[in-house]
């Protein structure tokens, strides 16, 4: 998983309005040798191995089953419903999702990067946790779940990147 990297967030995206505001945000990147449209890495990454394992979690624990032809779906722009998110907000070349529950975000973004190999493209994942207001302090947290669970969370978002990566490698 070395070819994903910790990257600092790009000016300008739909992220940043969580960054912005002093949420949880993270993002990652990576790049590949060859021209990759939103719409086939939305599609890669919903429909990975290792994501099919999360919509499963998903399907038993919340309730939220979903589909490869659901994944195709959004990636085409065509349903703004997927799983357990909904979309937030969409460009030419992003995605922004939100949970159900409003506390976390998922972000997705292509865009043209050279490579050693000539022109290709760079791949973004991103997340955001907004955070909970603390009734004790009056202040904001993240809450206890959301912070115990980070370290694994940023493992993860690294195996999710690189399994979409690897998926579209291999098309």
């Amino acid at each position: 998983m070395s070819s994903i990297i910790i990257c600092q967030l790009p000016d300008d995206v739909l992220l940043q309005r969580y960054q912005s505001n002093g949420d949880y945000v993270d993002c990652y990147c990576t790049h590949i040798s060859k021209f990759v449209s939103q719409a086939e890495y939305i599609e890669a990454f919903y429909t990975t191995p290792l994501f099919k394992l999360e919509r499963l979690v998903l399907k038993w624990l919340v309730s939220r089953p979903s589909t490869d032809l659901q994944a195709r779906e959004l990636a085409l722009g065509h349903v703004e419903k997927f799983a357990a998110w909904r979309v937030e907000a969409r460009t030419e070349n992003e995605i922004l999702m939100c949970d159900f529950q409003g506390r976390t975000r998922s972000w997705l973004m292509t865009r043209p990067g050279q490579t050693e190999d000539g022109t290709g493209t760079e791949l973004f994942f991103g997340s955001a946790v907004v955070h909970e207001k603390d009734e004790e302090t009056g202040g904001t947290r993240l809450g206890p779940g959301y912070q115990a669970l980070l370290g694994f969370h940023k493992v993860y978002s690294r195996a999710l990147l690189y399994s979409a990566r690897s998926e579209l490698i291999s098309r």
